[in-house]
């Protein structure tokens, strides 16, 4: 499936907003995983923002898990 520009647009968004919850933005790897879950929601037809938010909170909480401690 082809995406918009519009959408692609959208989920940058989504992107960076989920990752500015993590410890400095995100490592690549945590940002690679919520990149691949936006991804993934808009192959399967979720392409509204709101949904697409939601998507990137989920991945947001599941990278956070995954993190080790700084310090």
């Amino acid at each position: 499936m082809e995406l918009s520009d519009r959408i692609k647009s959208n989920m940058e968004v989504v992107l960076e907003e989920a990752c500015c919850e993590l410890p400095n933005g995100g490592d690549h790897e945590s940002r690679r995983l919520i990149a691949e879950q936006l991804l993934e929601a808009a192959e399967s037809g979720h392409t509204d923002f709101e949904r697409a938010t939601e998507r990137g909170a989920k991945s947001v909480c599941e990278g956070c898990a995954h993190q080790s401690p700084i310090g």
